[in-house]
């Protein structure tokens, strides 16, 4: 595991894996729902009903969920961001660990609706933890005096697109660019608290050595928090805990 300096980093870096061929991609990123539909999704007994245009979240959501509910990713009296907010999970478990504030973030605006919605249901008023829900692309409406304790993404990174629907594309296959601006943002803006840390899921469907040596160069130190595969599949999936 590195220990956060800049030589491991780099180190990490270089054992990184390539990305797998394009065919497999697709593969392991066909649709599995019908986002137009009105579905429900449950987690650890909270109930989410799921609007059309909403995405239910998925394994590699579910990884982020689990280590923020059991204090891997620490939350408690800490500024929290989450970057594309979905159905609102993130911002109901950090209610449970105790967040100071959640500012929930999402380009679609159904997303962010329904996060302020479960999260009035299922953490109610009233609440320790203020929820700032903002439709906003990556950080451009995020309020200028604001920093971060801890701040989550589990971007659409896929590398090769796997439909020519726009919600899906949104919610999958963006590519790389979404989170080397999203790091840009943080960088430039200097949006992370002293001893801040940022958590970006990625996979073996994505470029991870362009994202991970374009967080080296902006000045975060890398490492990897989780990493797992799945049963079934080629693609192996990274939690890495960025740190400036």
């Amino acid at each position: 595991m590195p220990t956060g300096e800049p030589a491991d980093s780099w180190e990490l870096w270089r054992s990184l894996p390539d990305p797998l061929p394009a065919e497999a991609i697709i593969a392991a990123n066909q649709p599995r729902e019908d986002a137009a539909s009105h579905r429900s999704y449950t987690y650890r007994g909270w109930e989410f009903a799921v609007p059309p245009g909403v995405f239910s979240p998925g394994r590699t959501s579910e990884l982020v969920f689990d280590r923020l509910l059991d204090g891997t990713i620490e939350l408690a009296g800490r500024s929290y961001v989450v970057m594309g907010c979905g159905l609102g999970v993130e911002a109901v478990i950090a209610a449970n660990r105790g967040a100071r504030e959640v500012h929930a973030l999402d380009v679609h605006p159904d997303s962010v609706r329904a996060t302020a919605g479960h999260f009035a249901r299922l953490v109610g008023e009233p609440s320790a933890t203020t929820l700032v829900p903002t439709t906003s692309e990556l950080f451009d409406r995020f309020p200028a005096s604001a920093r971060a304790d801890v701040i989550t993404f589990n971007p659409p990174a896929v590398s090769e697109t796997v439909s020519d629907n726009p919600d899906i594309i949104r919610n999958m296959c963006v590519g790389s660019g979404v989170v080397l601006r999203f790091l840009d943002q943080i960088a430039e803006r200097d949006l992370l608290t002293p001893g801040g840390e940022i958590y970006v899921v990625l996979s073996t469907t994505a470029e991870l050595r362009r994202i991970t040596g374009h967080a080296i160069e902006r000045g975060f130190t890398v490492e990897v928090a989780h990493s797992q595969g799945w049963r079934g599949s080629d693609v192996r999936t990274y939690l890495f805990r960025l740190r400036r």
